[in-house]
């Protein structure tokens, strides 16, 4: 680390955030760990008959990985960490790290465009929703972020710092990584820009389309109106507390990262970023929330499971109780 004298009078403890920042990744990746491993159990024994399912496992496989790179994260931030670990999280850990968020990120708009063909416009279901198209395009997703974001960040992320640094994972890369660095952050938000309006497009019309279908039916189902409504409102809100608060601060934050500039606005924005990362990657323990609100054989096989089939049993009793009463 640099000296911290240019920051003595910002009011900012940057080790102090480091070390909560690793208490909270700590924290996370128990859940995290048992949600997506469960997750992936759950998603291997379901058929792959429909293109959704195949987006479905290749979340939960970015997922997955994206968990199993907490604790390397993590032990970056361990006071007295060997340099050399720190160097292999910025050229390889981390970047896998944004490699899973972002599958994560673009499969998730992909499910909803995928679930709006079939409810919305189900004559164009056909062809798109068929497995072998799911895979197609999973695989191009896989595809080009690999090829744009992560084996070109890899390769120029090589560069050994001539001293101790703040920004030792900027410090890794030439002139031309910097300035790549700072096109695909630019990339990467714009990625997450077009995929919220498409969620929030497509959930809005599937709502809509539902309910009609309720009215036009006669049905007076008020309760499953209410389910629909909240199940869009889940989604839409995950994705929004998810990664919105990142995607606001990451590009103020790159700026000044690429230019080496050290004060106390630079600091504000390091401790922004690395906190709204943090909330980013909770991402992996709610997205098995969306499985099952999304996913009806994931639910059937959930229930599968002993222990939550118990749970289940119990709950529809007390349930059915409070009814009788």
């Amino acid at each position: 680390m640099t000296s911290s004298s240019p920051l003595l009078d910002c009011g900012v403890d940057l080790e102090t955030i480091s070390l909560v920042v690793l208490c909270l990744n700590c924290i996370l990746f128990v859940p995290a760990l048992l949600l997506n491993v469960m997750a992936a159990w759950i998603s291997w024994h379901l058929k792959t008959k429909s293109s959704f399912v195949v987006y479905l496992k290749n979340l939960v496989v970015a997922d997955l990985l994206m968990t199993l790179i907490i604790p390397l994260r993590a032990g970056d931030r361990l006071p007295g960490s060997p340099w050399g670990l720190q160097a292999f999280n910025c050229q390889f850990g981390s970047v896998l790290f944004y490699l899973c968020m972002y599958v994560s990120v673009v499969l998730m708009g992909v499910i909803s465009l995928d679930r709006f063909f079939k409810i919305v416009q189900p004559g164009g279901k056909l062809f798109g929703q068929s497995a072998m198209f799911g895979k197609i395009v999973s695989a191009i997703v896989w595809v080009v972020l690999l090829s744009i974001n992560t084996i070109p960040t890899m390769v120029l992320t090589n560069e050994k710092p001539a001293n101790n640094t703040a920004e030792l994972c900027m410090a890794m890369k030439n002139d031309l990584g910097k300035r790549y660095h700072n096109a695909v952050t630019i990339f990467c938000n714009m990625i997450f820009l077009v995929v919220l309006i498409v969620i929030g497009f497509c959930y809005t019309c599937i709502a809509k389309r539902v309910i009609e279908s309720y009215r036009n039916s006669g049905s007076s189902n008020v309760e499953g109106k209410r389910k629909i409504k909240a199940r869009v409102f889940i989604v839409l809100v995950v994705f929004l507390v998810c990664f919105a608060p990142y995607h606001i601060t990451r590009i103020p934050y790159v700026q000044r990262q690429v230019v080496n500039k050290i004060n106390c606005q630079w600091a504000s924005l390091k401790v922004a970023k690395s906190l709204t990362l943090w909330l980013a990657t909770t991402n992996v323990c709610l997205d098995p929330l969306i499985y099952i609100l999304l996913c009806n054989a994931f639910r059937k096989k959930l229930c599968e499971v002993k222990l939550l089939r118990q749970l289940f049993s119990t709950t529809a009793q007390v349930n059915s109780e409070e009814t009788s009463l």
